[in-house]
């Protein structure tokens, strides 16, 4: 198996776990944050649903020149799962596009005239696609527990869906 096929393989078991927690986001609550210095809940989904489309784009070039642009404010459950469905498909159809020799090449992210990093894509795809997108997938699996929306299995079962559990 090639690199970018390993690579598809784990981003669709991800992206499947990935929509079952963006479901669960209730549109009555996007704007609730857990602290002030927080995303609010409608922010991190969103981010969640499209920064995997956003960041393999990235992989397209050699160079990324960061601007500091604010995040969206989605206005509906149905707006982020769109996200989520159009960031899939891009990464699906990005991958095999830039192939095992692309992810060899390098690629360089900069903001302000000054360098941030280097790395090569196949880093960025793993490093930044991928554990990246779960680290916040993490943190809105918090969110949602706060909010007392009920926690899908995502590696395992959660305490709200756990076939093991006793039932009472």
């Amino acid at each position: 198996m090639s690199m970018t096929q390993a690579l598809l393989k784990e981003f669709e078991n991800e992206a499947g776990t990935t929509r079952r927690v963006l479901e669960r986001v209730p549109t009555d609550k996007l704007t609730w944050k857990p602290h002030p210095k927080s995303m609010s809940l409608g922010t991190l989904a969103l981010h969640v649903a499209s920064s995997p489309g956003v960041i393999i784009g990235w992989c397209c070039e050699d160079e990324t020149t960061f601007t500091g642009q604010g995040p969206a404010e989605p206005t509906s459950t149905e707006e982020i799962l769109a996200a989520h469905d159009a960031s899939v498909k891009k990464v699906k159809e990005t991958i095999p596009q830039i192939g095992d020799e692309g992810m060899q090449q390098m690629w360089t992210a900069k903001a302000g005239g000054q360098t941030l990093m280097t790395m090569p894509k196949a880093v960025l795809t793993r490093a930044i696609v991928m554990n990246h997108w779960v680290h916040h997938r993490g943190q809105l699996s918090v969110y949602l527990r706060l909010l007392d929306v009920p926690v899908p299995s995502i590696y395992g079962p959660s305490a709200d869906e756990n076939p093991f559990a006793a039932r009472t």
